[in-house]
């Protein structure tokens, strides 16, 4: 099994028609062949010329099934086609897309370009989800970042950023409202395992993790110390630095209100980044399959 990211050409000859990428869509949701809940007979599905659908083979029956029901690309007159290759582009960058390359590279609208980058977002989030990380030996690491706003004394408001990473594991992020224990600590005991060990900065806002359980040790980043053993936030920092080169590099500036999907976006390509070539094959294979459907 290749462990290199999919290449322009091989995209093109797993989909080189609007029909691949709905077939494809019929596969992983359906199957090609299944029971039809309407007549309750085994079935092939068969593609209907005019639109985006399939029907039960049965003569009599005329079931339908929508493979992009359910899906970002319901409801879309941007083709499949256009979807997939935009996927493609948000999983073999490392710093993003923006939404004018998108409109650039898929002759599209400007808005449509901007949705189509927040639908794939949110998949991406979606399909990565927040599973707990820590436990046992393993060494989590928090910290906050700032993004964005003004920073005059009285007249900050900047987007305030928790992080949080397991070494060689998973990284979680939570966009907060305030820098306070208040809004640090209730994310970090919600997605972090009872009892892991938590190495942060020396920041306030941490102080209360003690008495959560956690086994809780700082560095002193004010006083020069970045390194004390095994505790240090190093791996977190290194997320932030990723983190920016994308919101400053390539989106210029993201809003507070989007600011989550963004970071969602973050999160999955850090949490594959050891098995990038999986990244695109996953998100087409992930779409769960329909729930019970009103029949036709």
């Amino acid at each position: 099994m290749t462990t290199k990211p999919l290449t322009i050409r091989q995209f093109r000859e797993l989909f080189p028609t609007e029909a691949a990428c709905l077939d494809h869509l019929l596969e992983v949701r359906y199957g090609r062949e299944g029971d039809c809940p309407k007549c309750g007979r085994k079935t092939r599905w068969l593609r209907i010329a005019k639109e985006p659908a399939y029907q039960c083979q049965w003569h009599g029956c005329g079931h339908h099934v929508h493979p992009m029901m359910g899906t970002p690309f319901a409801r879309t007159r941007t083709p499949l086609q256009s979807w997939f290759y935009a996927m493609y582009l948000f999983t073999t960058t490392r710093n993003g897309v923006a939404a004018k390359e998108l409109q650039r590279a898929l002759g599209v609208t400007y808005k449509t370009a901007w949705r189509m980058g927040h639908e794939i977002r949110k998949h991406m989030a979606a399909v990565d989800g927040d599973a707990p990380i820590g436990g046992g030996d393993s060494i989590v690491e928090a910290d906050k970042t700032f993004l964005g706003g003004r920073d005059k004394q009285g007249e900050d408001d900047k987007a305030v950023i928790l992080g949080m990473v397991e070494r060689g594991g998973d990284v979680i992020t939570r966009h907060i409202k305030s820098k306070s224990t208040f809004h640090v600590v209730p994310p970090i005991a919600e997605n972090v395992r009872p009892g892991s060990r938590i190495a942060t900065d020396e920041a306030r806002a941490f102080e209360a993790l003690g008495m959560q359980g956690f086994r809780h040790h700082t560095v002193n980043h004010k006083s020069g110390e970045y390194v004390r053993g095994e505790v240090h936030t190093n791996t977190i920092e290194a997320f932030w630095s990723q983190l920016k080169r994308t919101i400053n590099g390539t989106h210029i500036w993201v809003s507070k209100k989007h600011l989550p999907k963004y970071l969602g976006e973050l999160e999955y390509r850090f949490n594959l980044r050891h098995a990038s070539h999986a990244m695109f094959d996953l998100l087409l294979h992930s779409f769960a399959p329909p729930s019970t459907r009103a029949l036709r």
